[in-house]
């Protein structure tokens, strides 16, 4: 089963699909700071007290600052914890952010 998504990946089905939601795993300082600017804020702490329950049918894409760690362990618990698509965005905000800046220069 595929866990990961890319960058390319991401833009494809957000071009392809209206039912994608990309979170963002930090803290809300840390989203403050930077982040993704379509991903809403949900801290991988709320995610694990079982609170968030995904929409049924939605794709969902978490991101941390460099993919993986928090955002992956996020996306293992809503895939064990329900029926979704559920992926972590590989080189997590910060690899986002440094590809989009590269193409505007």
């Amino acid at each position: 089963m595929k866990t990961t998504i890319t960058r390319a990946e991401l833009k494809q089905l957000l071009e392809d699909k209206e039912n994608i939601m990309v979170l963002d795993v930090r803290s809300k300082d840390e989203y403050n700071e930077k982040h993704i600017s379509f991903a809403g804020n949900l801290p991988i702490e709320v995610i694990e007290t079982g609170i968030f329950i995904p929409e049924p049918g939605k794709i969902i894409v978490t991101a941390c600052g460099k993919g993986g760690g928090r955002s992956e362990r996020a996306a293992k618990y809503l895939r064990e914890n329900s029926k979704n698509d559920i992926y972590f965005l590989d080189g997590g905000t910060f690899g986002w952010m440094e590809n989009d800046n590269k193409k505007a220069k």
